[in-house]
């Protein structure tokens, strides 16, 4: 082997100049990267990574990579407990307090625990003080109906938005500090028909409306605050 072609190998080029694949097993390094990569993407998007489920089996083999599985194990025994996993999981939860939120809201519920992990990427960060004014605004603020552009007006951008940008379609947003004891402060957003609309297009609004703010860790209905519009949108449960 001339000595330009053994430097092309140790490089990882072939003879032929094409890159080769490296063998062997991936680190854990790179194996933490990839899942928390697509973790943070499949919260911001779950619909396109299969909702929900995508979503428990990659905190799954995240816990467990990090060593983390009783952790996870015992956040999944909790969220039972508040009524905020049912036999459906946490879908089941938000279909009793919000409609149509299947994708983005349970997304939000597991970011709280990758939040606590350090594995969730804000794309913002709050201040101490700047989730304190959000927390204490917007307790009266959704006492009047809002949309999507008056929140991010009011509050500024997100940290997180669960369910992409798109106006004709709900989301939540996610507001957070680097203090992973500080529970999230959520935005819960909806754009929809009619009840009793025959067709489901086109939405009612130009953008998604708010329904509820939701923050903290106790018993998971009573961490809803809900707009007027939160309130007459709520499902009825038997």
């Amino acid at each position: 082997m001339s000595p330009a072609t053994a430097s092309e190998a140790r490089q990882g080029l072939g003879e032929d100049g094409v890159m080769i694949a490296p063998s062997g097993p991936r680190s854990a390094a790179e194996i933490r990267d990839y899942l928390t990569d697509r973790l943070n993407s499949a919260l911001r998007r779950p619909g396109m990574f299969g909702g929900e489920t995508a979503l428990l089996l990659l905190l799954d083999h995240l816990a467990y990579a990090e060593n983390q599985d009783d952790a996870w194990e015992q956040e999944r025994r909790a969220m039972e407990s508040r009524g905020a996993f049912t036999s459906i999981g946490v879908t089941g939860a938000f279909r009793t307090l919000l409609p149509n939120s299947e994708e983005h809201g349970p997304a939000s519920v597991y970011a709280e625990f990758a939040h606590v992990h350090g594995w969730l990427r804000a794309d913002r960060v709050l201040t101490a003080e700047e989730h304190e004014s959000v927390r204490q605004e917007s307790r009266t603020w959704v006492g009047q109906d809002r949309l999507f552009s008056e929140v991010v007006e009011t509050f500024g951008p997100p940290s997180v938005l669960f369910g992409g940008s798109n106006p004709f379609y709900g989301k939540t947003l996610g507001y957070l500090t680097e203090q992973v004891n500080e529970p999230m402060i959520f935005f819960h957003l909806w754009n929809g028909t009619d009840s009793d609309a025959v067709s489901t297009w086109p939405p009612l609004h130009s953008e998604p409306v708010l329904l509820a703010v939701r923050h903290g860790r106790g018993r998971f209905r009573d961490t809803f605050i809900f707009s007027p519009e939160g309130r007459k949108r709520r499902p009825v449960t038997e």
